[in-house]
């Protein structure tokens, strides 16, 4: 005999499952995520200097030929005209400083005006770097090429005009200097330009004011051409050069004119930083 079950008892009831309203809601936020700490300015100015020095080396290494054979030649021009004495010591002393002008002046503003008008500076200007890094890195790549020009300079005038050598180690002061301040000037006459021509004829001038103003004797300038000279950074290395010529040196002069040389490189590259900032903004 068999029943029928109905089919409502054999259903298996089990735990009834609650189903919730889909929300609608904006979404839950988040905390941002933390950003990379700025990065320090003696590391990024190491970094960009090996880079401006790698790229740069085989480029500029012929200018810096050209450079100094033209400092030794207007040596030994001068040598028919110049006998010895206070107008030799200025002769050797403006030809060495020439070389840091036409390679940290002259070449500087052709770069970056190359680089402004190339669009270069973007590609800074991403970098998490600060501003003063990239000027510094620059200016001492270009500056650290003229250390062998301006001491085969000074050993050759020195040889030419029979000045002694023996304190020729201020050239350790002297360029880093004078190659500060004159860096500091290309740079911002290069970002400062209009146009990448207008940036190269700054640098031309430029280094013709380092080349008339510091290799001629102070006392043939007549009065207001001797007050121009007086405003080129370049000027106070040449005169701490050319009083190490001396026999006995007064080293209190010298120190003077490395301070001034010193105070106008920080001006020149705290000009040349606004400089970069300004033109990386545009």
């Amino acid at each position: 005999m068999t029943s029928i079950v109905p089919t409502e008892a054999a259903k298996v009831t089990g735990p009834k499952v609650r189903t919730s309203a889909v929300r609608t809601g904006p979404p839950a936020r988040t905390a941002p995520a933390a950003l990379a700490p700025r990065a320090r300015l003696l590391p990024s100015l190491a970094a960009v200097y090996r880079a401006q020095l790698s790229r740069a080396r085989v480029a500029r290494i012929p200018l810096l030929f050209v450079a100094t054979f033209q400092s030794v030649g207007i040596m030994v021009l001068m040598r028919g005209v110049v006998d010895g004495g206070a107008e030799a010591r200025a002769v050797v002393a403006g030809s060495s400083v020439l070389v840091v002008a036409f390679v940290a002046l002259n070449l500087l503003a052709q770069y970056f005006g190359q680089l402004r008008a190339g669009g270069g500076l973007d590609h800074y200007a991403t970098l998490p770097v600060p501003p003063a890094a990239v000027v510094l890195g620059a200016a001492g790549a270009y500056a650290s090429f003229t250390v062998p020009g301006t001491i085969v300079t000074a050993v050759a005038g020195s040889a030419l005009y029979g000045l002694p050598m023996t304190h020729l180690w201020v050239l350790v002061a002297v360029i880093p200097l004078s190659g500060a301040a004159l860096s500091g000037l290309g740079a911002a006459l290069g970002l400062l330009a209009p146009r990448q021509e207008v940036a190269t004829l700054l640098g031309q001038l430029g280094m013709s004011a380092a080349l008339l103003l510091g290799v001629l004797p102070a006392e043939r300038l007549p009065g207001p051409v001797g007050w121009a000279r007086d405003l080129l950074p370049s000027t106070y290395g040449v005169e701490a050069l050319s009083r190490s010529f001396d026999a006995h040196p007064d080293w209190a002069v010298v120190a003077l004119d490395l301070a001034v040389c010193a105070a106008v490189g920080v001006l020149s590259l705290a000009v040349a930083a606004w400089a970069y900032r300004r033109a990386a903004v545009r």
